[in-house]
């Protein structure tokens, strides 16, 4: 997490030497997210070296024990560990409803819709992760004319989970 506090203000700096918005200012919300747990993805293998960044391209899940496939690579494994970040503390999505060890970076930034003029520090609110079963998931579906992707939502039972196995969490 210090890995990104320290990416972010590097960036930042760059775009204020620049008269230039912060990143978390210029970025849609979802791409935004998405940095953040890709940047959590690539550099937790850096301090556990148990477990590797899934090579394989949109490879479930994120992160997998180290040397358990070839070249880190496997298109949906058993073991292993997907990341998400989000600025919600509940209500999380993925696209499959399954069995699967989920880890959720939450976190407090500005958003384009904020504007400029009340720019506050990007932080890290809690990091929960749990051993999540189907059951812990509503799956959401679509109708046959949608062209929403299909997700499934995390549930009660879920966030129960995963809050009673906390990471972190920030002092207040």
């Amino acid at each position: 997490m210090t890995d990104f506090l320290d990416f972010l203000r590097f960036i930042n700096t760059r775009l204020y030497d620049e008269k230039m918005p912060r990143l978390e200012s210029i970025m849609m919300s979802a791409n935004f997210s998405s940095l953040v747990g890709e940047f959590m993805n690539a550099g937790i293998p850096k301090y556990c070296k148990t477990l590797a960044k899934n090579t394989y391209h949109n490879g479930h899940p994120d992160m997998i024990p180290a040397g358990m496939f070839p070249g880190d690579s496997a298109q949906h494994a058993p073991e292993g560990i997907e990341i998400k970040a989000s600025r919600y503390t509940k209500g999380w999505q993925g696209h499959n409803a399954e069995d699967t060890w989920l880890m959720v970076f939450v976190y407090d930034s500005n958003r384009v819709r904020d504007g400029l003029d009340n720019p506050r520090p990007f932080r890290f609110l809690s990091v929960l992760g749990a051993d999540l079963v189907k059951a812990d998931w509503l799956f959401a579906g679509r109708s046959a004319t949608s062209r929403r992707t299909i997700t499934a939502s995390v549930k009660p039972s879920g966030y129960a989970k995963m809050n009673a196995n906390w990471i972190y969490r920030a002092s207040a």
